[in-house]
């Protein structure tokens, strides 16, 4: 029986290891995972890797969901564009529930609303974007805030999955 539902927003671009290896331990972990596009088909993860889309953003309702993760590559600057992408993240932390952010996925977290006044980590290329945004900046390689649970970088995708899983257990 699964523990809950962790939907993953994702688009032509999104960083391979970071989608692939966090929804591998998730599903150990006994969550059911769906990938969320913005439209029906397969997406091109940043390093060549398919994944195919489950459910469109539009139809996902934060009631029925356990948390997100707003995994990073290029795919969150697309994604961070629509609407429902930014509605569905604000709701779910609107709900208090569970959103992991690693790398550039942070660029969706900024854009649905949710990272002022928040210690907050991700790839330096968008370091000056979360402070500018509210967020407060620390160099740290995965940890818990809240509800949000932030991670780095690739090579700190096993700290960042520990944290989710934890925040997700508690």
């Amino acid at each position: 029986m699964s523990k809950g539902t962790i939907a993953f927003p994702i688009a032509d671009g999104v960083e391979d290891l970071e989608y692939h290896v966090t929804r591998m331990r998730l599903e150990e972990d006994g969550y059911t995972v769906v990938s969320a596009g913005v439209s029906k088909g397969d997406i091109v993860g940043k390093n060549g890797l398919i994944i195919s889309v489950d459910v469109l953003v539009s139809d996902l309702k934060a009631e029925n969901l356990a948390g997100l993760v707003l995994a990073g590559g290029w795919a969150p600057d697309k994604l961070r564009r629509y609407a429902e992408v930014n509605k569905i993240i604000k709701d779910v932390n609107d709900q208090n529930k569970v959103i992991g952010i690693i790398c550039h996925g942070g660029s969706m977290a900024i854009s649905a609303g949710i990272v002022a006044g928040k210690k907050s980590t991700g790839s330096l290329g968008i370091k000056d974007d979360l402070v500018n945004a509210g967020a407060i900046w620390a160099d740290e390689s995965a940890f818990t805030e809240g509800n949000l649970v932030w991670g780095r970088v690739v090579a700190d995708i096993p700290n960042f999955c520990r944290e989710l899983v934890n925040a997700l257990n508690k």
